[in-house]
């Protein structure tokens, strides 16, 4: 039986800026996670990507990003159980939970917070007939290493922020890029799209908005995509890989039957300490929901701060909490 402080549900950026928080406040952590690894999305699915709006970091790649908060987390020697998915919990004392992953391990503590990013997750592929047929033979959901990719033809379809990332990234790596968007207008942030519409300009990439992706041609290996216009007709695009990037299809898994409140496969939560309905369960990042919600890592970073906070006080009620910043002597403290 494993015995901890804070049980954190998910290992990403967030559950590990959790365990930095809560050891200022000597408090001990534990992290379950179904990924093999810590890391979370930004290891599993992206770790090469250039993330931009991490304070103090005018870009950082996602695998690096988790570098340092393991290295930020290590002092206060959190525990780890990766590989096996949190599934049940029960109340086993007056401000105590047990909970029991799907391979057994049982981890006691007062509080748990749930920091599960978008919970489990599986992409979301474009309505191509034969797309099954091609996938890890040209088809890819992600990018994972994009030195894959180096000297290739790539065709992207998608109007988000990763379509847009990859895109301006790859434009770098590949011997071509092309980028499909079923609209005129991207759903990314502006200025990733003023440089994908830049590099268009420039001929550094093949633009083609108010188009779709509609088949896929090839013998045993992917070799052309079809791209559909709503004016121009169709056009046949010889590449060696399509990476559609239309995000994440959600599902909460288990935890949607530890009565919480739910509204769309996330959690509500109160913004004062980002508490859920059942006392000592908070929920962090993009697996809850409040209005206002905004699903950026530095968010989740704030809510996690403020849950340690009220996560102490719910623990030791008679104690009293000194907080002290970290500059004046690197650690928070409290008095009797």
């Amino acid at each position: 039986m494993i015995k901890t402080d804070i049980l954190i549900v998910g290992a990403g950026p967030v559950g590990l800026f959790t365990v930095f928080e809560a050891g200022l406040l000597r408090l001990k952590c534990h992290l379950v996670d179904s990924l093999p690894q810590a890391g979370g999305q930004l290891s599993e699915i992206y770790p090469k990507k250039p993330i931009y709006d991490i304070p103090g970091y005018p870009s950082i790649l996602a695998g690096e990003l988790v570098d340092n908060l393991l290295e930020q987390a290590a002092p206060f020697k959190p525990g780890f159980t990766l590989g096996e998915r949190a599934e049940t919990i029960e109340k086993v004392g007056e401000k105590m939970y047990r909970l029991t992953t799907n391979r057994g391990t049982q981890i006691e503590a007062p509080v748990i917070a749930i920091a599960g990013g978008l919970g489990c997750f599986e992409p979301r592929k474009p309505p191509i007939e034969n797309i099954a047929r091609f996938e890890d033979k040209g088809v890819a959901y992600m990018v994972k290493n994009p030195d894959e990719f180096k000297g290739k033809r790539v065709v992207l379809a998608g109007g988000g922020d990763s379509a847009l990332d990859w895109t301006i990234y790859l434009a770098e790596v590949a011997e071509e890029v092309t980028l499909v968007h079923r609209r005129s207008s991207f759903r990314g942030a502006l200025d990733s799209a003023e440089k994908v519409k830049d590099l268009a300009a420039k001929g550094k990439i093949n633009l083609h908005t108010n188009a779709q992706a509609v088949g896929l041609v090839g013998n045993g290996k992917l070799t052309d995509v079809v791209i559909k216009h709503k004016t121009e007709g169709e056009i046949t695009k010889a590449t060696d890989y399509f990476i559609p990037l239309f995000g994440l299809s959600p599902k909460l898994g288990p935890i949607a039957d530890w009565g919480l409140t739910i509204n769309k496969n996330a959690i509500e939560v109160n913004t004062l300490d980002y508490s859920t309905n059942v006392e000592g369960i908070y929920a962090i990042g993009d697996i809850n929901t409040y209005p206002g919600k905004l699903k950026l890592i530095l968010c989740g970073f704030h809510e996690a701060t403020l849950m340690v906070q009220s996560a102490f006080k719910y623990i030791y009620p008679d104690k009293h909490l000194s907080f002290k910043y970290t500059t004046v002597n690197g650690v928070q403290g409290f008095e009797e």
